[in-house]
């Protein structure tokens, strides 16, 4: 029932270093939970909300959807979870009780508006107020979970339990980037065994989907990507070719229909961008190709299409999450993940200490280090008492 005053690193302008702040943390209220972050992973939808061209976000914020943490109170109400529980802050919700959350046709949650932007929506929990307070002003949530703080409230609908020696600087990655590009390729694309593939982007959600397609039982994963420091990992997860659209001497998708005499089967796109989406689309083979888009890009407008494309066989789907029914799903995958099914660890590339999460920021954006920058995993146990 008491305030935590604890460190959090707040975003207070777009186009600025987030500052190490310290924070007031309320006690949760009915039906939410206080979480300790042990490990929080850095996501590139992070860094589109204090990209100046972003119009839409609501600052101060404190950002962060790439978490893990043990539970340290309940409120009223609360009856899956108990202080000392290890979780996993979710994006996604999943009240199992709304039309979409009883539905398999959908992973999605009445709770997570379809009408606003996901990026902006869960700023404020369920009464509308903030949980967080910095200087005397409210501090807004973001997506629901607010990850880069010592201390965090979330809803217990966006909240999964975990097993006890879950190993939280690693199955963090299941708040977004793995869970997203993995489930992409098995939920929404429903790669086939013998099939062939085709992954534009391989950052931690390309090399994710990578390890979907695989899983899936693809015969052929084309690998793209204008870095080729990237094709190492990726082959290392399953990829059989691997191709840099500058060093070719046409466009990527007139070079994959020559290779696959067609096209592939699928082509999923984790960049985002207008001329990845179109080469992704492009490339798929005329009957049945499916185009899964994964990445969006913040500033992209729309896409043209010919409704031709589609008459001849083509479908385009989307994904959010990876398809997963969130609470439901991310236990079964952390206990995969035990099991050896798949490997997180050639996703980190770099864990730093808390206080040295703008230098986080850096190596994702610019691509700082001897190392390519793929995750990097922020620990609390970093927090300097100099702060």
């Amino acid at each position: 029932s008491q305030v935590i005053k604890c460190k959090a690193a707040i975003a207070w302008e777009t186009g600025k270093p987030l500052c190490i702040e310290e924070v007031e943390v309320a006690p949760p209220k009915a039906h939410e939970v206080r979480v300790q972050i042990i490990a929080t992973a850095l996501c590139h939808t992070d860094a589109h909300i204090i990209n100046p061209k972003f119009k839409e976000a609501l600052l101060p914020v404190i950002l962060g959807h790439e978490g893990a943490g043990i539970v340290e109170s309940v409120g009223p109400g609360v009856t899956n979870f108990k202080p000392g529980d290890k979780v996993i802050p979710l994006y996604m919700p999943q009240c199992r009780k709304c039309k979409f959350c009883l539905s398999p046709l959908t992973n999605f949650c009445k709770k997570l508006s379809p009408v606003k932007n996901p990026l902006v929506d869960q700023e404020l929990l369920e009464d509308k107020t903030s949980r967080f307070t910095c200087k005397g002003k409210p501090i807004y949530h973001f997506m629901g979970t607010s990850t880069f703080t010592q201390y965090t409230v979330v809803s217990d609908i966006n909240l999964a339990k975990i097993d006890d020696d879950a190993n939280l600087e690693r199955v963090c990655l299941f708040g977004c980037g793995f869970s997203t590009g993995y489930g992409a390729a098995i939920n929404n694309a429903k790669v086939t065994p013998g099939s062939t593939c085709a992954i534009f982007g391989l950052g931690g959600v390309g090399l994710s989907a990578i390890m979907g397609c695989k899983v899936a039982g693809a015969s052929r994963i084309i690998a793209i990507d204008i870095n080729s420091e990237k094709f190492t990992k990726a082959k290392a997860l399953g990829a059989s070719d691997c191709l840099n659209p500058r060093n070719l001497d046409k466009p990527i998708q007139e070079f994959i229909i020559e290779m696959t005499n067609g096209g592939v089967d699928f082509a999923l796109d984790c960049a985002g961008g207008p001329e990845t989406m179109r080469a992704a689309l492009d490339s798929t083979i005329v009957g049945w190709g499916s185009c899964t888009f994964i990445g969006v890009d913040s500033e992209m407008r729309g896409l043209m299409v010919s409704p031709v494309e589609l008459i001849m066989g083509r479908t385009i789907n989307g994904t959010c999450f990876g398809g997963w029914k969130s609470i439901d799903s991310i236990p079964k995958l952390v206990t995969d993940y035990k099991n050896k099914k798949f490997d997180l660890d050639i996703l980190v590339t770099h864990t730093l200490p808390f206080d040295k999460i703008n230098e986080a920021f850096d190596l994702m954006n610019q691509g700082k280090s001897p190392v390519l920058p793929l995750r990097t995993v922020i620990t609390s146990s970093g927090i300097s008492e100099a702060i």
